[in-house]
């Protein structure tokens, strides 16, 4: 019960905050059954996959890496061979900068309105030598300056992940570094001991990242304390999704994990044809990208909806926007989106090229960016009156 004070302006302002608080729970209703990892989710629902995209820029380059581009609200920045990273315009492709670094990008960068983040490797000590051989470096939004670097012993691999100011990734050392965005002071390590090569997601407190040796790890945000982790039999590779107490991903074994949040217990386990590489929410339900060439569609409760061939391997994480969902199965020259409802395929991005990338689709906007062999395309919805681009 609310106890409002008798002063007669308190009592106005509260009653009409508990009129806006009833308005907005009856307009919102119940939270839905996913949440979203982090800010930059691969959710965007500014963007019609469905309608008809064309290539409105391409940015040229035979330097492309398997790592994705990393974006805030205007620019893309893309990782290129040679420790090399290029700030380019999200609405025209024009440079912004050119950052060379020296060595190789070793995992992919993430950036927000101040900086890029680049984690990169400078090869194999001598034998017998004692030396870094990774680095973490925070390069300036408008020129590509470096801001600040933290040399690690081993070079940082997967994806960078940022979320409430710090930066998460895992190691070939075997541990999980959390540290400060503005500066690159460390908060926590957790040595755990197999390589990690996947993408950490962290929410409601808690970080998720899986290991090589095949395990997922659920730790603390803030400490790094091992809360729990649960044992799969292949190596776990993609980021989780988060539902309200139910963590999903895939692993190498072939199997989708659905498994308890607070204990790692195991809910529900399903199995796919071949190694799975991502396990995404879309529209309250599951997308699973299996080596097997397929997409499988389960419900929360583990219950398959549909399946669909692609023409290739989906070694990348979807985008999914709407009602639709973006696969870039490798060896085939196209981006293929299906409906997420029923699976059927709904529009098709041509690269003009052979995907050979695990490089994931990102948005900005309302563009889509593909990278392909020979550089980055953007795909956009015509403007009015412009005649559709033929490829």
């Amino acid at each position: 019960m609310l106890i409002l004070t008798s002063n007669l302006g308190r009592t106005a302002t509260a009653g009409k905050i508990v009129l806006l608080m009833l308005t907005l729970v009856m307009l919102v209703g119940l939270e839905p059954s996913f949440a979203q990892t982090n800010t930059k989710s691969n959710l965007n629902h500014a963007l019609e996959l469905s309608k008809p995209l064309t290539i409105a820029w391409r940015y040229n380059s035979n330097l492309t890496l398997n790592l994705t581009p990393a974006f805030d609200k205007e620019r893309v920045y893309l990782p290129l061979a040679g420790g090399t990273i290029v700030s380019l315009k999200a609405a025209d492709g024009k440079l912004n900068w050119r950052s060379e670094m020296g060595g190789e990008l070793s995992a992919s960068p993430t950036a927000d309105d101040r900086a890029v983040y680049v984690a990169s490797e400078t090869g194999k000590p001598e034998t017998g030598a004692r030396r870094a051989t990774g680095a973490l470096r925070a390069l300036g939004r408008e020129g590509g300056v470096t801001q600040w670097m933290r040399t690690l012993a081993m070079p940082l691999r997967g994806s960078l992940t940022l979320t409430n100011g710090n930066l998460f990734a895992g190691s070939d050392d075997g541990k999980i570094y959390a540290l400060d965005s503005k500066n690159g002071e460390l908060i926590w390590t957790y040595d755990y001991g197999a390589p990690f090569k996947g993408q950490p997601v962290v929410s409601n407190g808690r970080v998720y990242i899986g290991s090589d040796d095949g395990n997922l790890l659920a730790l603390d945000e803030s400490s790094g304390k091992l809360l729990w982790r649960y044992k799969t039999k292949g190596p776990v590779l993609g980021p989780v999704a988060i539902g309200r107490e139910t963590i999903y991903f895939g692993s190498g074994d072939a199997y989708v994990y659905a498994v308890n949040v607070p204990t790692g217990r195991l809910i529900w386990r399903k199995r796919t044809g071949a190694g799975v590489q991502s396990v995404v929410s879309a529209a309250e339900e599951l997308l699973v990208s299996s080596l097997d060439n397929f997409v499988y569609k389960f419900s929360s409760a583990g219950a398959r909806v549909w399946k669909r061939q692609l023409p290739g391997r989906i070694s990348a994480q979807p985008l999914v926007a709407g009602d639709g969902a973006l696969f870039t199965p490798r060896s085939s020259a196209i981006g293929v989106v299906l409906e997420i409802r029923d699976g059927r395929q709904v529009n098709s991005l041509p690269v003009g090229e052979e995907i050979t990338t695990s490089a994931s689709a990102i948005a900005v906007g309302d563009t889509v960016f593909l990278t392909s062999e020979h550089g980055l395309l953007a795909f956009r919805q015509p403007r009015e009156g412009q005649p559709l681009k033929k490829e």
